[in-house]
């Protein structure tokens, strides 16, 4: 288990977020290790890719 104050607090430290609709994929925060760190917070955004549903495309 994650130490509690470094979990990341979007994913609440499994390193997957889902969508509306059940889809899962890895938390753009922390980057899937769920754990969120002083390099996580250096590293640009990026844009994601989505269908005409805005369903994320990986």
């Amino acid at each position: 288990m994650v130490d509690n104050s470094k979990r990341c607090k979007a994913c609440d430290g499994t390193g997957i977020l889902s969508d509306q609709e059940g889809w899962q994929y890895k938390c753009s925060v922390c980057n899937g290790d769920g754990i969120y760190n002083h390099t996580d917070a250096t590293t640009s955004a990026r844009i994601m890719n989505v269908d005409e549903n805005n369903r994320l495309l990986d």
